[in-house]
């Protein structure tokens, strides 16, 4: 069965973007982006994958999700859809037509629409954002893939929106910590 990972960065108190959206106080490069590009390659933009040397073969994801919010970031860019070569879903209550003809929209409940997609043969499925998102699908949620920043926000949109309290057990399964200060965990739903 296809998995649903929550690939994301964070800062140290787990906000994956300020209250406004803006997530420019990360900071991109480091040690930590090399092999993060080659680890995850699917998960980078069309328009800075060839920019970057990307082989365009998807390797472990096929498919990607994102929340109106996260989407509407790049929409604001004129970039209609960042993961051409992906299958790409949007879920919106409020969006009623797609401005791209190769970006699915879901207006229905996305626990379901994700139970569906882990029944289909394919690679894995890709929750890329936004923090409300992932706070309905988080007991969907398989393996969460953290990087966390050297950053303390205070405020902001957290890892998981809106979610109620439930207590969900997750194993570290493996960790780095890299010299620029990023430590990268990828924790498996126990």
């Amino acid at each position: 069965m296809r998995k649903l990972i929550y690939y994301v960065a964070s800062t140290i108190d787990g906000f994956i973007a300020g209250p406004d959206g803006s997530y420019d106080f990360y900071g991109t490069n480091g040690e930590h982006s090399n092999q993060l590009l080659e680890e995850y390659p699917e998960t980078i933009p069309v328009h800075a994958r060839q920019a970057l040397g990307v082989d365009p073969a998807n390797r472990s994801i096929d498919t990607v999700l994102e929340g109106r919010g996260a989407y509407e970031v790049g929409l604001r860019e004129g970039i209609t859809n960042a993961y051409p070569h992906l299958r790409h879903y949007v879920f919106s209550r409020t969006m009623t037509s797609s401005p791209d003809p190769t970006v699915e929209l879901v207006g229905s409940d996305p626990v379901a629409k994700v139970r569906e997609l882990k029944q289909e043969s394919g690679l894995d499925i890709w929750l890329c954002g936004g923090s409300e998102l992932a706070g309905v699908l988080r007991p969907e949620i398989d393996e969460l893939h953290v990087k966390i920043y050297p950053v303390v926000a205070g405020a902001g949109m957290s890892l998981f929106g809106g979610a109620r309290f439930a207590p969900q057990r997750f194993q570290p399964a493996r960790s780095r910590v890299y010299d620029d200060g990023l430590v990268f965990v990828v924790y498996e739903r126990t």
